[in-house]
């Protein structure tokens, strides 16, 4: 009898950076391998991925990193994984050029070449275990979920998806091969809950275009369309609506642009004519009833540009009167006030806001009837819901219950639990190390929770720094202390707090010149404790206090 374990290192109770480790024995798989852009108070940080300590601690057991789909969540820590661990990477066509593309992009991460394109047709032989992928929709072609056969039964693991019936060619779910799989023996789903506490139906995606396409020919004037860059369906659409009003599109990233000629090139995105997509610097060559303007990027950053645009930062685009902001992606719940903010700038910049969003419903994820269709297809003995929130994860095991599986087959996990199967029946075991690992430029983990406490304080109440020149041999202060503020007090206006603040360094070092046990620490520490006492008496605020102490005849000193 095999030892099965499943451990979410990130994607649970949080809705994005999916890493899930299936053990089967001595082999490790990794599913997915996401990260997260920051949200909150993660001041300064580009984005958040899952730690990779346990992996670390058991790296010669890794079998492979096996991929469902080519969206940033489910790649997006890749190059920081393959960093760490020299192991096989599969996944779909498009997935794997898309993570290729991820991994490039990253400095110094551009030599690995262990990749390995699938199929839904193709299963990897691992000795006792099998790996299958089989097709299912989302917002991007060739998106699969992923099927562990063990000794005890398929470990399955369905990625981002939806039912759509209508759907076709790469963005088809294969019914029958989810079928034949829940034919066999399915010791445990995990299954996407993004969707789970949806009230309505996943519109089909040959109605959305129909959408998309209305709203083109009601348009005016120009079109500036605000989308994700990996949404490649919305990108189809886009243009397919762009051909149907005689216009042509005209794209403003760069990143994006290597993403459409990826797609492009393996067939996943069609072109109705070949000069469709225009360089952005042949905007002006074209009338404004001709032209659709595609501002992508990842997560927040096309809500970003839509600011610029309004406010004239942007260096390619201003928006003008009569110009239709279209804009195409769900932001997440925690960028609503910043949406609302954009769209007001938007209007006030004489141009009009059309969100999809607010027309049909047009997401990429599962509604509840559509995960319980896939339990019912799987039949699964135990359950684990994934990626999301933990009201999402509540929600879909509810709706797992319903379908009849006992309340203590399911299991919602938090990042770093561990649940086992052993001796033919599955529980909670434990906790593996899983916090946040923070990037920050090229520094991985390096920034750690009293690092994002400063940044906060900096926002929220400033810096004070005191400069002071002493010469401990005389016994006295050379210099007067100079008060520098950022972010605190308007100095100008402040005389007297500024003048107080001079007198209590000046004591607090005349006092401490006198000891002949002079302890650099303990000074700077009594002037930041008295400082503190004082600024926050007569302001209410605490800066980040640092005092900067000189010090002259060092040399002579020393040398006594």
């Amino acid at each position: 009898m095999s030892n099965v374990k499943i451990i979410p290192l990130g994607g649970v109770r949080e809705n994005s950076k999916s890493l899930y480790v299936v053990e089967v024995d001595a082999q490790i798989f990794v599913l997915d391998c996401g990260l997260m852009f920051p949200e909150g108070e993660l001041y300064g940080i580009d984005a958040v991925i899952p730690d990779f300590t346990y992996l670390k601690q058991n790296k010669e057991r890794i079998a492979g990193v096996f991929l469902s789909h080519g969206h940033e969540d489910a790649i997006g820590a890749l190059p920081y994984f393959i960093d760490e661990f020299n192991v096989p990477v599969f996944g779909s066509e498009l997935t794997i050029e898309l993570a290729r593309l991820q991994v490039e992009s990253v400095i110094g991460k551009g030599n690995f070449s262990d990749y390995h394109v699938v199929d839904s047709s193709l299963a990897i032989d691992f000795g006792e275990v099998k790996v299958h992928f089989f097709q299912v929709t989302h917002t991007i072609p060739d998106a699969m979920g992923i099927s562990i056969e063990t000794p005890e039964g398929h470990v399955v693991y369905t990625g981002n998806f939806k039912f759509d019936q209508s759907a076709d060619g790469p963005y088809r779910t294969n019914l029958n091969h989810i079928s034949d799989i829940g034919k066999e023996r399915v010791l445990a789903l995990l299954s996407s809950s993004l969707g789970a506490e949806s009230l309505e139906e996943n519109a089909p995606d040959k109605r959305v275009q129909s959408v998309v396409t209305e709203i083109f020919q009601d348009a005016p004037t120009r079109i500036i369309v605000a989308a994700v860059q990996s949404n490649l369906l919305r990108i189809q659409q886009i243009i397919n609506a762009a051909h149907a009003t005689n216009r042509k599109v005209f794209i403003s990233s760069s990143k994006s642009q290597d993403i459409i000629n990826v797609a492009i090139d393996l067939g996943k995105l069609t072109l109705p004519k070949k000069d469709i997509l225009q360089s952005i610097s042949d905007l002006e060559k074209f009338h404004d009833d001709e032209t659709v303007i595609l501002e992508t990027g990842s997560s927040g950053e096309p809500i970003k540009a839509l600011r610029e645009m309004a406010t004239n930062q942007h260096p390619n685009i201003g928006i003008r009167n009569e110009d239709t902001v279209f804009i195409a992606t769900n932001p997440s719940v925690a960028m609503e006030v910043e949406v609302a903010e954009c769209e007001n700038l938007i209007y006030r910049s004489g141009g009009e806001v059309v969100k999809l969003s607010n027309q049909i419903k047009a997401s990429g994820h599962a509604t509840p009837n559509d995960l319980q269709l896939m339990m019912n297809l799987l039949h699964p003995e135990y359950f684990i819901p994934v990626q999301g929130e933990y009201r999402v994860l509540a929600a879909h095991a509810r709706l797992a219950h319903e379908t009849g599986i006992p309340h203590e087959h399911i299991f919602t996990l938090s990042n770093g639990d561990v649940v086992e199967y052993k001796k033919g029946k599955m529980h909670s075991t434990g906790t593996v190390p899983a916090d946040n690992t923070l990037v920050d430029g090229i520094g991985i983990g390096d920034v750690g929770n009293i690092v994002l406490r400063d940044r906060r304080l900096l926002s929220n109440d400033g810096i004070f720094v005191a400069v002071v020149t002493i010469d401990r041999r005389k016994q006295k202060i050379v210099a007067k202390p100079h008060i520098v503020t950022r972010g605190f007090v308007f100095v100008k206006a402040n005389y007297d707090l500024i003048n107080e603040s001079t007198t209590i360094v000046e004591k607090v070092i005349q006092q401490n010149l006198k000891h002949n046990d002079f302890d650099w620490g303990s000074i700077k520490s009594e002037i930041r404790n008295e400082l503190s006492d004082y600024l926050f008496k007569e302001t209410k605020r605490r800066p980040i206090i640092l005092p900067v102490i000189m010090e002259v005849n060092q040399r002579r000193w020393y040398d006594k």
